[in-house]
């Protein structure tokens, strides 16, 4: 496996159906980063008039960076499957750097997290990126089948994209499950 693109995202996370935030990666490089996409569903905005939390957004985000792309790393350096990796490791926020929001994404809506990998050392990811509102009816992957490393580190998108939040600094890290118990 080269990278994550054809593999489901509740494969690789841990999370339950409830707070799977990622539904699909549409492109990977495990040296530069990712894209991935997310709609929000009628759980996800509930109670809270139809628009998808800011905090939610940021989860999101993490979900398809630091915690997608970690686990990949370490089903490769492991020589492992994400089976063994979820029974092994837990997946922990240990910081949130800058976050700044321009605009709002509601109910059905499509976004894309653009991840950069910043550092990974000792199975703790840094990465910045952003968040962009996707135009009505792109198929995404037509779009996204030419990306490269370049485009991504230049968040090269057309026009119609719409950033919704700008963030830096998201880092986690996978901690021993044995550390729980």
């Amino acid at each position: 496996m080269d990278n994550l693109l054809g593999v489901p995202p509740d494969v690789v996370l841990v999370h339950g159906p409830k707070k799977l935030m990622v539904s699909k990666y549409l492109w990977h490089s495990p040296d530069a980063g990712i894209v991935a996409s997310y709609s929000p569903n009628e759980r996800d905005v509930e109670d809270h008039f139809g628009v998808f939390r800011e905090f939610d957004q940021i989860e999101s985000f993490a979900q398809s960076t630091i915690v997608s792309c970690g686990a990949y790393i370490e089903t490769i350096k492991q020589e492992c499957s994400f089976a063994d990796l979820k029974r092994n490791f837990v997946p922990v926020f240990t910081s949130v750097g800058q976050v700044n929001f321009y605009s709002y994404l509601e109910l059905g809506d499509v976004f894309i997290n653009i991840g950069q990998i910043k550092s990974y050392k000792f199975r703790q990811m840094v990465c910045d990126g952003r968040i962009y509102k996707v135009p009505a009816g792109l198929d995404l992957d037509e779009y996204f089948s030419n990306y490269n490393e370049e485009r991504l580190l230049n968040y090269d998108l057309n026009d119609d994209f719409k950033l919704i939040a700008e963030l830096q600094g998201i880092t986690g890290r996978a901690i021993r499950t044995n550390n729980f118990k």
